[in-house]
């Protein structure tokens, strides 16, 4: 089974990376961008069928490791 756990800031978090990738972006001219907000992804492979489990697994992941939970929001996906 086949997961994905997206990590992104908190909403009213500096993100000092994002405002980097944000003024880049507009000096090499592509138009448009209003704002940057920066992320990881994690792809994940679990062993196993149980939906569930697997679930409960990266969760206890993302809030242990993955995640800073003070100023980081997760999402966990899974497929398959």
């Amino acid at each position: 089974m086949k997961a994905r756990v997206t990590v992104t800031l908190k909403p009213g978090i500096l993100d000092p990376q994002g405002k980097a990738i944000e003024g880049a972006l507009k000096s090499l001219g592509v138009g448009g961008v209003a704002s940057v907000r920066q992320g990881k992804v994690f792809d994940i492979e679990i062993e196993g069928a149980d939906r569930s489990r697997a679930e409960a697994a990266l969760k206890n992941a993302a809030e242990r490791l993955l995640a800073n939970t003070v100023i980081e929001n997760y999402r966990i996906e899974v497929t398959g």
